[in-house]
């Protein structure tokens, strides 16, 4: 018969796809273990429970097994890391913890600085549920990793599971040539004495995926059980029946840590990194190469109203000029200086911008519509660049209106980009653009700085530049 144990080491290979290859050589020695003889009593967890009536007081509670007993402590923490499934995640702890984690924002850091706080604080006595919430690259696996190793070098058994693989393997257990059933895995995963499960929410949100998560968290709820959960959707994105269970201020922390690492990271609302290296102020060239006097002017003020802006975002501020006369350039530059502050920004190429709301309408995308759609809305400072170069349909009109017209009412900073302002009367947007009263227009009458003009040469850092 299969052992627990085997059974935990083919889900955990099951997981690596979802975290990249594991070293080689702990491979091995993963293997080598499995050469190790099963305790008969309890399968290898480290770990017992008395068969007890639910009224008594060690109803639900795990107790050290008879070869934990007979073990030195070496021994114990080596079963102990096998059976937790946790792989490489065994070498995080909190000491070797980068104690302001890897956000580049002031409030990223605080978050991170705080949730850390609270997960030592949670290894020291775990009880009830510890729920992560974050974006990709916030550090919500990192922590419940943290507090899972330095629960069991306290000799507390763990299992780590990543929900998705966790459900397909209760799936394979139905099958009748498991060695272990399925109601014996089951009853393994909801009484552990530390489960900590991972991505909560990337799961297919089945009737049944639901119903069994359900019956977990529902018995470690009821039970006290101590249980980690990371998620990277927004909580109330969760089943009805699941928020119930792990919302319940009586037995749960909810940790925010807010969106994701915007470091090293490409995607909607996040600047590339080579263009934030590229565009900054002191690069940016205010002899508007063959431009006359009149275009070097309007560079001048440019940048002077830019870096006003960059000092202290009010308003709007709108940028109008042909492709390449640096509108772009400047728009990224201001981010810069914010991003340095600690500020959240949001930039989106228009045409790209659309095209991430339209595919969030999906049932293949990650994140909501509305999800997205309020994140732009609502954003700190908003840079929309190239506005115009989109496809003017009824739908892609729609969404920008209501992006800037609650922007507008809202009085919140934007930066808009374009190569002319809209002039139709009957354009939704052009009134709002026109409104002196919040936006400041700065038009740049200098030629595109890619063209070669009085035997000038294209610089690289200009290549890109819109």
């Amino acid at each position: 018969m299969e052992s627990l144990g085997d059974i935990l080491k083919r889900l955990q290979r099951q997981s690596i796809s979802a975290r990249g290859e594991l070293p080689t050589e702990w491979l091995e020695a993963a293997d080598a273990t499995s050469l190790e003889p099963v305790c008969p009593t309890c399968k290898g967890s480290g770990w017992v429970r008395h068969d007890v009536p639910p009224t008594h007081s060690e109803f639900g509670k795990a107790f050290s097994c008879v070869c934990q007993r007979n073990a030195d402590d070496n021994q114990v923490l080596a079963r102990l890391h096998r059976f937790s499934n946790m792989g490489m995640l065994a070498s995080i702890t909190f000491e070797n913890s980068n104690p302001t984690g890897r956000a580049i924002t002031t409030e990223g850091r605080a978050r991170f600085i705080n949730a850390l706080a609270l997960s030592q604080s949670y290894a020291q006595s775990p009880h009830g549920t510890i729920l992560f919430s974050g974006g990709s690259g916030t550090g919500k696996t990192h922590l419940a990793a943290a507090i899972a190793n330095r629960l069991m070098v306290k000799g507390d058994p763990v299992f780590f599971a990543f929900v998705p693989d966790l459900l397909d393997h209760l799936r394979s257990s139905y099958g009748p040539e498991k060695g272990l059933t399925y109601d014996e895995l089951f009853e393994q995963i909801k009484n552990i004495p530390v489960l900590v499960l991972d991505d909560l929410g990337n799961h297919s949100g089945t009737p049944w995926a639901e119903e069994k998560l359900y019956q977990v968290l529902n018995h470690r709820y009821l039970t006290n059980l101590p249980t980690i959960i990371t998620t990277g959707v927004a909580v109330d994105r969760l089943d009805a029946r699941l928020q119930s269970r792990v919302l319940d201020p009586r037995t749960s922390q909810i940790v925010e840590l807010g969106g994701g690492s915007r470091t090293g990271v490409t995607g909607v609302g996040v600047i590339e990194p080579e263009l934030l290296k590229q565009m900054s102020f002191d690069s940016f060239d205010l002899t508007g190469r063959g431009s006359d006097a009149q275009g070097r002017q309007t560079l001048q003020a440019a940048i002077t109203f830019a870096r006003a802006f960059a000092e202290q975002p009010e308003g709007w501020l709108v940028l109008v000029g042909d492709s390449g006369s640096g509108k772009t350039h400047l728009a990224i530059a201001i981010a810069n200086e914010r991003l340095k502050r600690g500020e959240e920004i949001f930039f989106a190429f228009v045409p790209d911008l659309l095209d991430h709301l339209r595919y969030t309408f999906s049932p293949d995308s990650r994140i909501t519509y509305d999800e997205l759609f309020d994140r732009i809305k609502q954003t700190p400072l908003l840079v929309l660049d190239d506005l115009g170069a989109q496809t003017s349909s009824a739908w892609a009109t729609e969404k920008l209106y209501q992006i800037i017209v609650h922007r507008h009412n809202a009085k919140l900073p934007t930066i808009i980009t374009t190569r002319a302002i809209p002039m139709d009367p009957q354009d939704p947007i052009a009134s709002r653009l026109a409104d002196a009263r919040l936006v400041t227009v700065v038009p740049i009458l200098a030629p595109d700085y890619r063209q070669q003009g009085n035997g000038g040469a294209v610089r690289p850092r200009d290549q890109r530049t819109r």
